[in-house]
């Protein structure tokens, strides 16, 4: 039987710590190490200095087509996308990668990231399993997350034809449409 390298060990901790500080879940540590659960347990209290979250996590893909989460989802999907097509990293790597840029960019923007890294994480895994794609807008050509079954020809995403009351609430995320 082979031992454990210390070196691979290391990357999963480094990998653990890091998706604790972005917010992960600790079900996402337990998808995405070898750790047992017991060592990301104490991680996670040593890390975050709380106890994780408890519950299910997220399952609906309906989340993810509503008009902000959408806009949201769709900038992180893209800047993954690109990420998996130009780099040789692990998949969750890239998700680590996507989701910290995607947070820079929303901040840029003087915006609040509505999405999580749990999220951005699930949103991966429904593109993977073909519960949502990205398609593209016949209008500005962007690529938005939608269902499979949407009729991409005729598909217009939610910046080109906001909702009517999109932006005049409180919680309006800071998106001015003028």
């Amino acid at each position: 039987m082979r031992s454990k390298s210390l070196l691979t060990e290391a990357k999963q901790i480094d990998r653990a710590v890091t998706l604790i500080n972005l917010g992960a879940r600790l079900q996402v540590l337990e998808s995405e190490t070898d750790l047992s659960y017991e060592r990301l347990l104490r991680l996670y209290k040593e890390v975050s200095g709380r106890s994780p979250s408890k519950g299910q996590l997220p399952f609906s893909t309906d989340w993810f087509m509503t008009w902000q989460p959408n806009i949201h989802a769709s900038l992180f999907l893209n800047i993954h996308e690109y990420l998996n097509k130009s780099s040789v990293i692990d998949e969750i790597d890239i998700v680590i990668k996507a989701y910290q840029l995607y947070v820079e960019q929303t901040q840029s923007a003087g915006l609040e990231a509505l999405l999580s890294v749990t999220r951005a994480w699930r949103l991966v895994k429904f593109i993977d399993n073909g519960m949502l794609t990205l398609t593209t807008c016949s209008k500005c050509h962007g690529h938005f997350v939608t269902h499979p079954h949407e009729i991409a020809r005729h598909f217009v995403c939610g910046l080109c034809n906001p909702p009517a009351r999109a932006g005049k609430g409180k919680t309006a995320g800071g998106l001015h449409l003028h």
